[in-house]
């Protein structure tokens, strides 16, 4: 399929939770329950579309690794339950693992807490050809940092530099650091996961009651729940201040996980599909070299 064929079969899926200019964003503007029209009569055309958009993602990693120029990262944010790890698992299904990396970042160590807070991330940026995926990110410092005080105070930042003004500073320094990976070949992509408080409850609730989802429960998840309010807050202004057209946000319907796969899928293939890739081409000289190499196996 071509790339103009593949954008076209995309764009509708990602376009409508797209957030390249985030001075106007209103969370509450984003239902959490969007299928777009699609409904649950709809579920299997969009999953028809994540199957043919899984095999079009194999085919663009491809060639983004066999060029070895740009370089994928993408960033997943969400509440807990909205399905990060499924997502990253059915849309990456069909990618080359040797082409991509996830890293998941929980609280800091011992060892990041001696440095500053962009530096576990930096270290595990994804090499050029290849795709790199955040489960959580940087931006925890400005979601469970800011709805958890106690957490700032112990990332041993000398005193005089924790202003009223630290969030606004976080949000500047995230954007010049977007900003710098844009300009040398690192295209970024970033999902918020937007679940509903209800539906997340009835995950929960699933975890509990089913024998084997058990193992997916945590009691500090639901102790969360208790700062709902106060993480959407965090995330509006996280968004607001960070939705850039070189480092967009999709705020991602996450009630129909089905949904939430297709427009993730989307996103992706529409970014890669929009680069140009292509195989690398090889110079005369090296033809004449394949040709008598052919003519060499043939002969024996």
């Amino acid at each position: 399929m071509k790339a103009k064929e593949i954008i076209k079969k995309a764009r509708p899926f990602a376009e409508p939770f797209r957030v390249d200019n985030g001075k106007k964003f209103h969370l509450k503007d984003f239902d959490p329950a969007d299928t777009i029209g699609y409904k649950n009569e709809g579920k299997p055309k969009a999953k028809e579309a994540l199957a043919e958009g899984i095999q079009a993602l194999a085919e663009l990693q491809d060639k983004l690794y066999a060029q070895g120029q740009w370089a994928l990262l993408l960033i997943f944010q969400a509440m807990d339950a909205a399905g990060k790890d499924g997502a990253i698992k059915h849309v990456m299904s069909g990618v080359n693992p040797q082409g991509c990396q996830v890293f998941s970042f929980k609280a800091p160590s011992a060892e990041d807490l001696d440095h500053d807070y962009l530096w576990r991330c930096m270290r595990c940026l994804p090499n050029r050809g290849h795709i790199g995926i955040f489960n959580r990110s940087y931006y925890e410092e400005t979601l469970v940092v800011r709805v958890h005080p106690e957490v700032l105070a112990r990332e041993k930042i000398p005193s005089g530099l924790v202003t009223r003004h630290i969030w606004a500073e976080r949000f500047e320094d995230i954007r010049n650091f977007e900003r710098y990976l844009s300009r040398n070949g690192v295209v970024i992509r970033k999902f918020f996961l937007n679940v509903s408080r209800k539906e997340q409850k009835r995950r929960f609730l699933e975890r509990i009651q089913n024998s084997d989802k058990n193992w997916k429960f945590s009691a500090a998840d639901v102790a969360e729940r208790r700062h709902w309010d106060e993480y959407m807050e965090a995330y509006e202004e996280m968004i607001r201040q960070t939705a850039t057209k070189a480092a967009p946000w999709y705020v991602v319907p996450a009630d129909n996980k089905w949904f939430t796969r297709a427009v993730v899928a989307a996103a992706v293939i529409e970014t890669l599909a929009s680069l140009g890739l292509k195989y690398p081409g090889v110079s005369e000289g090296k033809r004449k070299e394949l040709a008598a190499a052919g003519r060499a196996l043939v002969k024996k």
